[in-house]
Order: C-alpha cells, then structure tokens, then sequence
C-alpha cells in the first residue's frame, strides 16, 4: 500500500498532462522512498524503467537496451545500442507522438561509469525538446552527486530540468497514517525510534507494542535495522569510522563543535568538513539559538531520529545484543525513555504548529520556528525556550514541550511567560504541549490570561 506522498504526485501528474517535454530530477537519501514514489507515479503510463548499477558502461548500456526493447517491441530482440546517444535518442523518436516516461533511476552509478552521459543528454535534450513529449526522470541517492552533477550551476543539466524533487522523511503525522493498531503514545515512540524514513518504518509491527518492536529491531542482530546506520555510511562515505565516531560523539552529549573535537581526538578543522557532509546527508543538523547568527553559538545534534536513537542505546549495549539478551537491554534503554523523548516530542510540536499555520489558525503567523537557549541578563543563568517563532514584526509566539506522565502545572506557564519577557513584542502568544493533559490551576490561568493556547497531545492526533 502507498501512502503520502500526495503534493509530489499532483505536480507530477499535473507535468505528466503538459503533453510537452518535461524533465524531473529526484533525489533523497536511501530508503526514502524515492522509487516507491516513482513507480507510484509511472504505475498507469508508458514507461520505461532503467535502474543503474554499479558497474562499468557497457553493462549499464546494455541493461538500458534490454528495458527499452522489453517495453517498445518493436525494436528486434537482443539488439543492443552502441551507445548512450544512441539509445536515448532512439527513446527521444519514440516519444515523438506520445507520451513516453523515461525513468533512470541511481542516475549517479551511471554517470560516474560513463563519463559523458550527462552532456550527452544535455546535447539531446537541447536537439529535442521542441518535439518531444518524452518525461524524463533522473534519480538518486547520492545526495551530493545530484546536487553538485545535475543541479549546480556549473553542472551540464542545469538549466534543462523543468522540475525537481528532493524526497524528505515523512513528519510526524504522515508516518502515523502508516500504523492502524498502535496506540496514540506508541506512534510518537514509533516516530522516535525509526523517525519518518519509509523503510525503516515497514520494520515495524503495529500488532505488536513499541517494547516488542525495539527488541525486534534494534536489539536484535539478525535484524536488517540493526547493522543499518553503520552500512548506510559505508554506502555514503568514504572513512565511515571517523563518520561513526563524530556521530557517536553528538549522541552522548558532544554538541559543540570543540567538544566533538575532543571527544574524538582530531582537529576542528577536520570536524567541521566529516559534520558538514552529515548535515548534507540528513543526519546531523546544524543548530543557533532562534534569531540569532553568531556562529559561536552553533550547537550540533542528530536529525534523523533512526540515527539519533541507534547511535544512542545500540553501541553501549551491543556486548549483551550480541549474545541474544534483547530483554535484558531493553530493561537498560527503558528508563531513560521517557527523556530520549523529551527532543522528539519537541519536534512533534513544531510540525503541529507549522501544521496550524498552514491551516491558517495558528495565533501568530510567524515566518520560521526554533528553539532558543541563552544567558538570562538578570539572573546570569542560562535560559532555554523550546519552541519560539516570530512574524518579524510586533508578534512572537512561546512554547514549551513536556514529556511526561505527570500534568502540566501552573508553574511551567509561569516560568514560560517569565522567559518571554527576555524579548519585547508587542502581542505575545504562549503554547503548552503535554503528554498527559494539565492541571486545574494551569488550565484557569491560561483561560484568565487569554493568550494561552493548551494542547494535549491526543488532541494533535485528532486535527
């Protein structure tokens, strides 16, 4: 079953019935569903469907020839092209008078074999735009080959394409439309342990509880989840050791970037450039306190909550994974749950807010949305605001995010407006998400003050 996906779809449709040449490029990392979104897309049409291989030319050439004459059999069979110019521009000819979808998905495993597909194509694209209904679709995973080969400026294709698509993990809301059977807070665990990555979510049982699914997943050796983050970086870098350490590092606690440093004994310099391709590939992010540009301040932390939670429980327990004691680690991970999902659940209310606004009701209509951290210039302690945004005007909004079993009570409203006042805005608005509701005390002051806005997180679920 497909799901999400939806605005991806309309725009290719919508170019699909162009009836014109059209040129997508579609890219994201691994298992992001890239290709599950194409082959969704091309299910009804007439397509040709080329996967590249990492191999030399001549087999990718002669693997593009077979899924040219398995489609149009009108070409003799077991004939092959000489070569690339050859073979597209016969697909250019068929396109002709109708439409025809040509797909070349893992585009780089091609390209790099075959060193001058790309102005190849561009001298066909150039030679038969005009008269062509071809769709042509270029796909990949490498990240930075998409980007610095197809998309940059000083890259052949640029310019030629009429579309582009860079395939994100889903959000919160979208991966829960994957689970029927899960309860409301194993969804938000779900989230937290696999993140919104379609594959690794398809790991997942929603018969069986979140506890289960951990043991049978990241706590098991013999799962394909359990050995993923280190083989995903093997497919994605080279020196994949010193990846796995900077990112071991921001796992347990490293979020400066002199502090990762010397948490792995290399210089900054180094650093900056392994953290700077794990920020291209989805899986660090890079952090400022909200309206604020200091680069001194840059705190690092891990994106992609898959890679976020492995880097976090998995390595200090793979002596007892390994000898098959799922339930003994798990009994070790359990306690500190509740905290691991502290950051979740702030990521989970971002996306709700940023959900209200375009549903155009959130109170402010802010332009960005981040957390905020800093010294209070009162108390000369250090302050912190999980989720601010503003309108760049005379509005800002405050929210604080809890995670926990216990209500939310009038003293957290209270320390929240008394961090505001470190800013001056004309109109304020305050959010309070809890896990498990408020208290009476919190829920009067919130009605007295008027500008509070509370949200339960089973009411998130419901919008």
């Amino acid at each position: 079953m497909f799901i999400g996906r939806e605005r991806e779809l309309n725009t290719l449709n919508r170019l699909y019935h162009s009836d014109k040449f059209e040129f997508a490029v579609i890219y994201g990392r691994r298992r992001v569903g890239k290709t599950a979104l194409i082959s969704e897309f091309t299910k009804d049409k007439d397509t040709i469907f080329f996967t590249g291989v990492e191999t030399n030319a001549k087999q990718n050439l002669d693997n593009f020839s077979r899924c040219i004459m398995e489609r149009h059999t009108e070409i003799a069979l077991n004939t092959f092209f000489a070569d690339f110019q050859a073979a597209l521009q016969h697909v250019f000819e068929l396109a002709k008078n109708k439409r025809i979808v040509l797909v070349m998905d893992e585009y780089p495993y091609v390209a790099r074999a075959s060193k001058s597909l790309a102005s190849t194509l561009q001298l066909l694209i150039d030679k038969n735009k005009d008269h062509s209904k071809l769709f042509l679709i270029l796909c990949g995973s490498s990240m930075s080959y998409m980007e610095d080969q197809v998309l940059a400026y000083k890259a052949p294709l640029y310019g030629r394409r009429t579309a582009q698509f860079k395939i994100q993990p889903f959000d919160f809301f979208e991966t829960c439309s994957c689970f029927t059977n899960l309860s409301d807070i194993d969804k938000a665990l779900a989230y937290g342990v696999v993140g919104g990555t379609p594959q690794y979510l398809l790991q997942l049982d929603d018969r069986l509880s979140m506890e289960e699914n951990i043991k049978n997943t990241h706590l098991n050796p013999s799962s394909s989840i359990f050995e993923e983050p280190v083989n995903l970086l093997k497919q994605e870098v080279r020196e994949p050791m010193i990846y796995n350490a900077v990112i071991t590092a921001i796992a347990t606690g490293a979020s400066r970037l002199h502090e990762i440093s010397n948490k792995i004994d290399e210089d900054t310099s180094v650093c900056a450039t392994y953290i700077k391709n794990l920020i291209a590939l989805g899986i660090i992010k890079k952090e400022l306190p909200y309206g604020e540009k200091s680069s001194r301040k840059t705190i690092y932390s891990i994106e992609d909550n898959m890679f976020r939670f492995w880097y976090r429980f998995v390595p200090e327990n793979t002596s007892i994974i390994s000898r098959g004691a799922a339930e003994l680690a798990y009994r070790r991970i359990a306690p500190e749950l509740s905290s691991y999902m502290g950051g979740v659940f702030e990521e989970i209310c971002r996306q709700y807010l940023w959900k209200l606004l375009l549903e155009g009701v959130c109170a402010v209509n802010f332009s960005d949305i981040g957390r905020w951290w800093g010294t209070n210039p009162r108390t000369k302690s250090q302050e912190e605001i999980d989720i601010m945004g503003t309108d760049h005007k005379d509005a800002a909004l405050f929210g604080e995010c809890k995670w926990t079993n216990e209500k939310v009570d009038l003293g957290v409203l209270e320390k929240l407006v008394g961090r505001s006042t470190l800013f001056h805005y004309q109109k304020t608005h305050f959010y309070l998400f809890a896990k498990t509701g408020f208290t009476e005390g919190c829920m009067d002051r919130a009605a007295e003050m008027g500008n509070v806005t509370l949200v339960a997180y089973e009411e998130m679920l419901e919008r």
